[in-house]
């Protein structure tokens, strides 16, 4: 199966739209998530049945460590299709307050030789009201676990001032932790592709986000997705903050925005159209995850993401510190069996139960 879709399928599918791709997949994925044959025909082909390798994280367990990313199941829609492609579990969104149609396309473009995506999005999604009514709606999948990452809306309006914005946020957060839906919740602050850009990767700015955040009632465990393009002096501030505020983990990190980093920086566009996500993202992230765990020992759950490409890029993330692994760029780079190979490798290096 893999080389007959590295051969066959794959170089086909890379001569389509990589959007209109990613929407098929997830309708396809969303159909085939409702049929037990459809599951056990999946799970059949691409699901980890090796050696017990479930961890408990912030009294969360995962069946196994490797989880998707935010960014692909933007609306929570594959949440019954995935742990069978060895996911356990995923990061749906981001979600925002309010329904947001993301940014003009393009907004996915492939960089084949770089191993890389520009990922142009914009916060696409149909807000947090759509996304509680769906998983409302959704039989949860046993040994599935639901994260929900929040953004601020990307609109000018929202973007205006640093109060919308910090409203924004908390309008969201309030409404997931009243619903009860999801296993934790991840406050995105670093996505490049909006109208304010990282207003809350700024040090200073962070504080006044978590203060009002923190108004809330916190019923579930509460990670930042971080920035990786940030000097190592503001990262630890955005770390401290964080940590006086009581948040349970920290995901490193975000798209890398330097188009520099890329192996073939000739392939991408000359004015900055979107992050990178994959290849570009792999050194930066383990850089992080390295000092984040050295500087705060055990303090922070890690979340390691960016660059997961072959099972041994993932080890390395483990290594580097990180106690949970997230990816999307692999699987689409690579072929769908990618993340039982992962599953089946850490089982070889850090062992399992049988």
């Amino acid at each position: 199966m893999k080389t007959l879709y590295r051969r066959v399928l794959q170089p086909v599918l890379f001569k389509c739209n990589p959007e209109t791709m990613h929407d098929l997949f997830v309708v396809i994925g969303e159909f085939a998530g409702k049929y037990a044959p459809l599951r056990a025909l999946v799970s059949a082909l691409y699901e980890y049945r090796g050696k017990d390798i479930s961890k408990t994280v912030d009294g969360i367990t995962y069946r196994t460590p490797v989880l998707l990313s935010a960014g692909f199941d933007n609306n929570g829609r594959l949440t019954r299709i995935l742990r069978h492609m060895s996911f356990g579990g995923e990061e749906i969104g981001s979600v925002t307050a309010r329904p947001c149609e993301g940014n003009l396309p393009p907004r996915l473009t492939r960089l084949i030789r770089n191993k890389s995506l520009i990922v142009y999005k914009g916060l696409r999604n149909d807000g947090v009201d759509a996304l509680i009514g769906r998983l409302r709606r959704t039989p949860r999948t046993p040994s599935y676990v639901l994260g929900i990452s929040i953004a601020r809306t990307n609109t000018k309006e929202v973007n205006a001032t640093v109060e919308a914005g910090i409203e924004d946020y908390a309008e969201a957060f309030r409404k997931l932790n009243e619903s009860g839906m999801g296993d934790y919740y991840t406050v995105n602050i670093s996505c490049p592709n909006s109208f304010g850009g990282e207003t809350f990767a700024d040090p200073k700015l962070f504080p006044r986000l978590m203060a009002e955040l923190a108004k809330s009632e916190w019923l579930k465990p509460v990670y930042i997705k971080m920035p990786i393009n940030a000097p190592w002096e503001d990262f630890a501030k955005l770390l401290d903050t964080a940590d006086k505020h009581g948040v349970e983990g920290v995901i490193i990190g975000n798209l890398n925005k330097n188009y520099a980093d890329l192996d073939h920086p000739e392939d991408a566009p000359k004015e900055f159209r979107g992050g990178l996500s994959g290849k570009p993202c792999f050194k930066l992230s383990n850089e992080l995850i390295r000092r984040t765990r050295l500087a705060y020992g055990k303090r922070f759950t890690i979340i390691g993401v960016g660059g997961i490409l072959t099972p041994e890029d993932a080890m390395e993330k483990f290594r580097a510190g990180a106690d949970l692994v997230q990816m999307i760029t692999g699987m689409i780079m690579g072929h769908p069996g990618l993340m039982k190979e992962i599953c089946e490798k850490y089982a070889e290096v850090y062992g399992g139960r049988s």
